[in-house]
């Protein structure tokens, strides 16, 4: 079974996908794509555009389960008003299944747990990375 994660900053779709063994193994696996980008959200062609390559993302890899990391509607640390469109279009995706994920899981998941990253994984996709491991 394949799994991805993401996590949403600014006009970016960050992605993780892991190979789920039937022994319950989780395995990360480094593609050539880690974002999508959204270049204008007020511009339909490119709303269309990164809802295309979303989908061709998912299709393509045969993602099956999709976890989403939550961000918060207000305070501090709400989200920009582009990562919950970016949202929306992800969870319309008819390829797999689509969960949120609490930020608070992420969080508790990693501080419970000695978390090696792979040396292949990128800075910016750790978010993503701990998204499908608290939730999976």
């Amino acid at each position: 079974m394949k799994l991805c994660g993401v996590e949403l900053k600014a006009n970016n779709a960050i992605f993780s996908v892991f190979e789920k063994n039937d022994d319950d193994i989780i395995i990360y696996i480094d593609l050539k794509i880690k974002k999508i980008t959204l270049d204008d959200d007020e511009s339909s062609e490119c709303v269309k555009e990164f809802t295309s390559k979303v989908n061709s993302f998912l299709q393509e890899n045969q993602i099956e389960k999709l976890f989403i990391k939550k961000r918060a509607k207000k305070g501090n640390f709400a989200g920009g008003a582009v990562t919950f469109k970016m949202e929306g279009l992800i969870q319309l995706n008819s390829f797999c299944k689509t969960s949120l994920v609490s930020s608070q899981s992420v969080s508790s998941f990693e501080k419970k747990n000695m978390i090696e990253f792979p040396n292949e994984l990128k800075k910016y996709q750790e978010g993503s990375y701990l998204t499908v491991l608290a939730a999976a």
